[in-house]
C-alpha cells in the first residue's frame, strides 16, 4: 500500500508539473489532487525537491536506455530514427525538466551534475554515431563537419520541444515528428546519393 501511494504521488506530481509548470505546483497541491493529507505525502517524500529527484531518476534511467547504441555493428539511418523517437518521447514525458530547467538546476546541485552527465553521454553518443555513419560509408564529411553536425543534433534534440511550445504547437505527436525530421535533415547534405534518396523516402512515408 505504501509503495502504491508513493507511486501515485510521483505519477500525479509528474502530470501536474508537466501541465502547470513545476514552480507553480506545491506539495499541498499534489496532496489535494490525490486527496491525501500533506503529512501522508511527507511520510514518503521530504519535500518537493525530493519528489523531483525521484522523477529525475526515472527520467535518467529511461534516457540512458534511449541512448544505447546498436551492438556489434555500425549504425544506419533507421537506428538514428528510432533513437530520436525514444529520446523525444522521453523528453516529452518529462518535459517539465526542460521547460523549467534553469530554475530546477540552479537550486539543486545534485540534479545539475546528473543532467550534465546525461548531456555528456548524449554528446558522446551523437559524435560516435556520426563517426559510425562515416565509417559505414553512409556520410561523406570531414572530422570537423561530423563534430559540428553531432553538436547540432544534440542541441536541436534537447531543445526542440521547448521551441515547439514557444511557437504555440499544441499537437504532441506533430511536434515530435517535426523535431525528428528536422534533426534528420541535418544529415542530408553529407549523405551519399543513395542514402539521401533513402532518407527522403523515409521522411515522405513518415509524414504521410
Amino acid at each position: 500500500m505504501a509503495k502504491q501511494t508513493r507511486q501515485r504521488i510521483l505519477d500525479t506530481a509528474l502530470t501536474m508539473f508537466n501541465a502547470q509548470g513545476e514552480p507553480n505546483v506545491t506539495t499541498n497541491h499534489i496532496a489535494d489532487e490525490l486527496e491525501i493529507s500533506p503529512g501522508n505525502l511527507y511520510y514518503h517524500f521530504r519535500n518537493k525537491d525530493d519528489i523531483i529527484e525521484q522523477l529525475f531518476a526515472r527520467f535518467e534511467e529511461r534516457m540512458d536506455a534511449a541512448l544505447a547504441a546498436p551492438q556489434g555493428r555500425l549504425p544506419g539511418l533507421e537506428d538514428i530514427w528510432l533513437q530520436l523517437h525514444l529520446v523525444f518521447e522521453c523528453i516529452w514525458d518529462y518535459r517539465f525538466l526542460y521547460r523549467d530547467l534553469v530554475e530546477i538546476l540552479s537550486r539543486n546541485r545534485r540534479l545539475r551534475m546528473r543532467f550534465a552527465r546525461i548531456l555528456k553521454r548524449a554528446d558522446e553518443q551523437a559524435h560516435m554515431v556520426m563517426r559510425g555513419l562515416s565509417q559505414a560509408g553512409v556520410m561523406r564529411a570531414s572530422g570537423d563537419e561530423l563534430a559540428a553536425t553531432a553538436t547540432n543534433v544534440l542541441v536541436i534534440a534537447t531543445f526542440w520541444l521547448n521551441y515547439a511550445a514557444a511557437r504555440g504547437d499544441k499537437d504532441e505527436h506533430a511536434a515530435i515528428r517535426d523535431g525528428i525530421v528536422q534533426v534528420m535533415m541535418l544529415l542530408a547534405p553529407f549523405l551519399r546519393d543513395a542514402e539521401r534518396m533513402h532518407l527522403n523516402t523515409l521522411i515522405r512515408a513518415y509524414l504521410d
